[in-house]
């Protein structure tokens, strides 16, 4: 049966560019939330024709939701002729803003040298269109499917996927008994089983003053003043500190099995305009906010607590110094076990098909698996997928056309032994 499947997919090799090309044709870009519904629908109705049910399911009341880009996810399913698990293949249809630097047109699905090029070719279109062909491969070829296959179309990843996976998550969509293994196709390397992300906790820290003419500044209270002394702390007491905070996960890159923090953006006294100049005037709000991510070692009141320490700090060591905290998100680190089987079930697939043992990663970033995981309380999850990690986000993003076939049978060969239709 496996010899029959992996030559179909090497025989839909036409079909799969055609489809990456044409997923890209379709501009998806988040922010502001693009050509969401027409995406959906596209993989809606390819998937109807294979036999799929199709629902569409509208992120209602999410962030960024309207009228003008409503957050439309697409959920397709077919149901094997004998009971058994539910594999759900679930990818993002967003892709991030252009960009500079490009030589070709991000969103015309350029094949050259043995790869199809435009903006999310990489993250995650070429997944998407790898686990399509893999499950329509299997529907072809296997008469007596056991268990039930899932394909997903998910928005908003790229800002958090509160509109995407978190919602549908709520809604029991990636739950048992409606699914039992998730794989999400992200591009991680077709030899590679990301068993899950380092926590991320973002926190925006606003320091306080008091407005005043700009040229009596004693008259007043500069926060930006303020906030620079915060910055002076971050500098000297806490990325010295993450920096000795290590992990046994086996993050890639190398650099990343560390904690880490990126200070996201800074703004203090008045919004610019872009006309004309500014007032004279003491700022007295500055906003800044940080991306903290963290180690599985780690807690979340231990991570907010370090920042939390600095401030009350500076309430003692500095006159007038005043802050507020609010807290943007958080997410736990997340690791599936190297013995859960959906891990098995793709690490045998990368030896079938490439002849090599599977290498275990974590993302340095979160992605969908934490909705998966605390909200729809599913942990046999993973990310799988074609497509080279570092090309994310960047000009003449690609992916490989080799690759995808290859990880179309793996993840055919997995979706094939984890609904017990073959036994491993």
């Amino acid at each position: 049966m496996l010899e029959e499947v992996f030559a179909r997919v090497e025989a839909k090799r036409d079909d799969i560019v055609r489809l990456t090309q044409e997923l890209i044709q379709i501009p998806t870009i988040n922010p502001p939330g693009e050509a969401y519904t027409p995406c959906a629908e596209y993989i809606g109705r390819r998937m109807a024709r294979r036999g799929f049910q199709v629902e569409y399911v509208r992120g209602e009341g999410s962030p960024g939701d309207s009228a003008r880009y409503p957050r439309t996810n697409v959920v397709t399913r077919f149901e094997g002729r004998n009971p058994g698990p539910c594999v759900h293949f679930n990818s993002h249809m967003d892709v991030v803003e252009v960009g500079k630097g490009w030589t070709v047109d991000p969103f015309a699905g350029v094949v050259k040298d043995g790869k199809v090029y435009g903006r999310g070719a990489c993250d995650m279109k070429g997944g998407l269109a790898a686990s399509i062909i893999a499950v329509e491969t299997i529907i072809e070829c296997v008469g007596n499917l056991n268990g039930a296959l899932e394909i997903s179309g998910t928005v908003d990843e790229e800002s958090g996927g509160l509109g995407g996976v978190a919602y549908l998550a709520q809604k029991g969509y990636f739950s048992p008994p409606r699914v039992d293994h998730v794989i999400i196709p992200e591009p991680l390397q077709k030899d590679r089983i990301c068993l899950g992300h380092r926590g991320v906790w973002w926190g925006e820290v606003e320091t306080h003053g008091e407005i005043a003419h700009g040229s009596m500044p004693f008259l007043g209270d500069c926060a930006v003043r303020h906030m620079g002394a915060f910055m002076e702390k971050l500098e000297k007491r806490l990325y010295p500190l993450l920096e000795q905070k290590q992990t046994e996960m086996p993050v890639t890159p190398k650099e990343a099995r560390r904690s880490t923090l990126n200070i996201n953006s800074i703004h203090g006294g008045q919004e610019p305009s872009g006309e004309g100049l500014p007032s004279p005037c003491v700022p007295d709000s500055c906003r800044l906010v940080l991306d903290r991510r963290f180690l599985i070692e780690e807690s979340l009141d231990e991570v907010r607590g370090e920042v939390v320490s600095l401030l009350e700090d500076l309430c003692r060591e500095r006159e007038n110094f005043r802050y507020s905290l609010k807290d943007l998100l958080e997410v736990l680190p997340t690791m599936t076990e190297k013995d859960a089987p959906v891990v098995r079930a793709v690490a045998e697939g990368i030896e079938t098909v490439l002849a090599k043992p599977a290498e275990y990663i974590i993302s340095p970033g979160s992605y969908d698996q934490k909705h998966i995981a605390r909200l729809g309380h599913l942990y046999d999850c993973i990310a799988y997928g074609p497509g080279i990690l570092e090309m994310a986000h960047r000009p003449d993003e690609f992916v490989g056309i080799d690759d995808m076939i290859d990880s179309a049978k793996v993840m055919a060969q997995a979706a094939l032994v984890l609904t017990g239709t073959i036994a491993r």
